[in-house]
Formats: C-alpha cells, structure tokens, sequence
C-alpha cells in the first residue's frame, strides 16, 4: 500500500516540476533522483524495502510521462539513470536498484498501455548510463536490469513477456551477448 501511493506521489512530483520548465527531461531526472533520495534516507533497510520502492518511484514517473509531454522511451531513460545514480550516492544496492527501476518502467508503461518493448530497451540503456556515470560494471547492470525487465513483463502477461524478451534481444544499442546470456537464465528460472 505505502509503495503503490510512492508510485502516485512521484507521478504527481513530477508532473508539478516538469510544468513550466524549459528543459523538461533534465527536471524529470532532478525529480526521480530526488524522490529516490529522499525515499532511500527515510528508510533504514537499504537492502530491500528502499530497493522496491525504487520501482514505484521509476513506475510513478514513467506513468507521468503523457502528463509532461515527453516520449515514455525518454522518460524511462532519463528514470532509471537518475534513480541508479540516487542509489549510488546513498551508497544502496545499484544492482538491486537496476532491477527494480526496470521492472517499475515496464509496470509502468503497461499501465499506460506503452509499448513495454521499447521501454524495456530504454531502462536498460537507462542503466547503462548510470553505470558508466557512477563506475559499476556495465555487464552486470544489463543483466540485472534486463532479468527485471523481463520479470515484470511476464508478471504483465504472455505478450508482455514475448515483446519485451524480442525488444532486448533486436536493440542494436544494447551489448547482445550479455542480453542473450541473461534471457537464456530467465528461462530457467
């Protein structure tokens, strides 16, 4: 319940910073690094209550993002780095986090009907970002963040799954060999 109102609260942060300002993006990723921040000092359990709320955080934004005008593929890019950079300054799980903030983007462009694929790829590029920015291994930040992605998709429904899986494994900006090994696992699972 406290999660599912997080994901609301962000969805309303953002839209009321991004309102009136000149560059839209960069107030979104203020917004998300800030919400993140202060989500993960209110917490004492960094390891896994603040880990989920990074989801909500992230679903919370990419839900705003036809309130604010902007692509839900922009958004999510701009989320998931801002929210793993949040998560690195506060001295968090990153890979916990890049999970999380992929699953809530997924969840996120599934309630509202976005194309869960494209956003799938945006989280991970998101994550990318973040990792060459704070100084964790990429290879593993893709994984994490692709298994989330993929989780949360198959949570969503067959299609979801069968569309996000097809996104992750055709994205020419993602590194394939890393994306293939990381879906083989989830199949597993």
């Amino acid at each position: 319940m406290v999660l599912s109102k997080l994901a609301n609260d962000t969805k309303n942060t953002v839209v009321s910073v991004v309102k009136g300002a000149d560059d839209v993006l960069t107030a979104l990723r203020g917004a998300v690094k800030n919400q993140v921040t202060g989500s993960l000092k209110d917490v004492t359990d960094l390891a896994t209550a603040s880990m989920d709320a990074v989801g909500e955080i992230v679903t919370g934004a990419v839900e705003a993002s036809g309130e604010v005008g902007q692509s839900v593929t922009a958004v999510t890019k701009g989320a998931v780095n801002s929210a793993l950079t949040a998560v690195s300054d506060v001295g968090g799980n990153v890979m916990k986090a890049a999970a999380n903030a992929a699953s809530g983007a997924v969840k996120g462009a599934a309630d509202v009907s976005g194309d869960v694929g494209a956003v799938a790829v945006s989280a991970v590029e998101g994550a990318i970002e973040a990792a060459g920015n704070i100084g964790v291994g990429t290879a593993e930040v893709v994984r994490e963040a692709a298994l989330g992605a993929v989780k949360a998709a198959d949570e969503v429904g067959t299609e979801a799954g069968q569309a996000v899986r097809g996104a992750l494994l055709a994205a020419a900006s993602l590194p394939k060999d890393i994306i293939d090994a990381a879906l083989k696992g989830s199949e597993d699972k």
